[in-house]
């Protein structure tokens, strides 16, 4: 019997890694934005995984605000919980916003990726880049137990058409390509802006607004997009993250059309 059970667990994961070693898209990340981009791509019949360092998807959204497990979402953004099948409920004293139970919002959103057909890899980091004929080409990957104790174990590579930066904050990805493959971003300065400090409103609107391809092939959503493009950050406010993941799958799939 346990031979069985983990037999079937290696070869079922080794079938599902290999299946995905080559993907249409490659999202790093697997907070809000992303895991709303990796649906509504997988949708259309894009072949896309989110590899995600924790052991846990959800980026920023389980702990709400300081540890309550809350956050808030303005209208725009209810077509999209809508689709995952999370509920809101609206502020008496804020028409227009609504709060939604975070642990909700974040095991919802997973499951709605995953059923939609993308492929969530956990416990994974991604260490550096495929850049190709001056475009970048996939992803170079490992456990994140060998990143985190310095173990000196090769990676393996993932080829992807199109790659999507959601590792929040820090831009991780595009931070990575600009070091190694020295590339110059569409930004004003052809480099990361840097994310400014709070300021909801504004930061609200950027993150959706910065959503975009800053190199062929490579795209930020989320917070990483407001840091590539110098925007405000937001705090527990998700409508803006959930909205960025929804445009950039369209930005995605129409570049893969073309």
């Amino acid at each position: 019997m346990e031979n069985l059970v983990s037999s079937a667990i290696v070869s079922s994961f080794n079938a599902k890694l290999i299946d995905n070693l080559q993907v249409d898209v490659a999202i790093v990340g697997g907070g809000p934005s992303a895991l709303v981009a990796a649906k509504y791509l997988a949708d259309v019949g894009v072949k896309t995984a989110i590899f995600e360092r924790k052991l846990a998807p959800g980026g920023g959204t389980w702990g709400g605000g300081m540890l309550f497990n809350e956050a808030v979402v303005q209208r725009d953004a209810l077509e999209i919980l809508d689709d995952f099948g999370i509920g809101t409920q609206e502020i008496a004293t804020a028409p227009g916003f609504y709060t939604l139970d975070t642990v909700e919002m974040a095991s919802g959103l997973i499951f709605g990726a995953l059923k939609s057909g993308a492929k969530i890899f956990n416990a994974m980091s991604v260490e550096d880049v495929v850049f190709k004929n001056d475009e970048i080409g996939g992803l170079v990957v490992n456990w994140t137990p060998v990143e985190r104790l310095g173990m000196h174990v090769d990676p393996l590579v993932v080829i992807a058409k199109r790659v999507l930066d959601g590792t929040g904050h820090p831009s991780e990805i595009i931070n990575l390509a600009t070091k190694k493959a020295q590339i110059k971003l569409d930004t004003p300065t052809g480099g990361i802006l840097g994310e400014k400090p709070m300021f909801a409103i504004s930061g609200e609107a950027s993150t959706v607004e910065n959503t975009r391809e800053y190199f062929p092939n490579l795209f930020a959503c989320g917070m990483s997009a407001n840091n590539v493009m110098g925007g405000y950050r937001m705090g527990p406010i998700f409508g803006g993250m959930l909205l960025s993941g929804r445009k950039a799958a369209r930005l995605i799939q129409e570049s893969l059309q073309r």
